[in-house]
């Protein structure tokens, strides 16, 4: 019984290990979303202020265009000789002016529209910069901590393995279908004719077969394996 408590005792001990590096692992998994979350945002405004750019380079060249015709228009104006023919270029040229407006009030609200997103591009990357580096030295720390862990687990588990080669075949498949079955606890105490892993009541003469028998013994309620401090 002496060899199962040793054995639950160490069981408790890599339960308890694996739950802290599996913590670490999320946190770690945790900080690489959020690395990646920030940095989707940041790549979302390049490409938005890129798309911006270019609609804005279309309608800078649209304006240019523009600005051509109004001086090819207005170039003309000195050669022509009919009042009807001025007036239609005058028409023209007024056309070209507003439509160059209209380009001009465009540019400006891309312009606009472009800083904004530049904001707010430079907040996330700031945001992303910090949280970089933020990550980097926790990610170094959490590494360090693992690897510790590692090395305890690597070593506790050669303990284990020896243990469970002093069991009999029979104790040992017993212990590890209770060990599975009731949440990693498969040895308790059993105190004051009470099981302390499910907390009920123990028959007298169970319970104080505990202090005189050799053989193991089993809570009738949760099956798990029974020792007593002794008196």
């Amino acid at each position: 019984m002496e060899k199962l408590r040793d054995l639950q005792g160490l069981d408790q001990e890599l339960i308890g290990i694996r739950h802290k590096r599996q913590t670490l692992e999320n946190e770690q998994q945790a900080l690489g979303e959020d690395l990646a979350r920030i940095q989707a945002m940041v790549d979302k405004l390049d490409g938005d202020i890129d798309a911006l750019k270019g609609e804005r380079a279309a309608l800078q060249q649209a304006l240019a265009q523009e600005q051509d015709n109004v001086q090819k228009a207005e170039s003309r104006l000195p050669a022509i000789k009919t009042q009807k023919e001025y007036v239609a270029v005058l028409k023209e040229v007024d056309t070209a002016k507003k439509m160059n407006k209209e380009l001009l009030d465009s540019i400006q609200r891309k312009d606009a529209e472009i800083d904004v997103l530049a904001k707010d591009r430079e907040e996330k990357a700031d945001e992303l910069g910090a949280l970089q580096e933020k990550a980097s030295a926790r990610n170094a720390e959490i590494d360090a901590a693992m690897a510790e862990f590692d090395s305890t687990l690597e070593e506790k588990g050669g303990q284990r393995e020896a243990l469970l080669k002093e069991l009999s075949t029979t104790v040992r498949k017993r212990y590890q279908m209770l060990l599975e079955r009731r949440g990693g606890i498969a040895v308790v105490e059993a105190r004051n004719e009470t099981c302390l892993g499910c907390n009920m009541h123990l028959p007298p003469q169970l319970f104080n077969n505990l202090f005189t028998a050799n053989e193991i013994q089993s809570c009738p309620h949760c099956n798990r394996l029974l020792y007593v401090m002794p008196r």
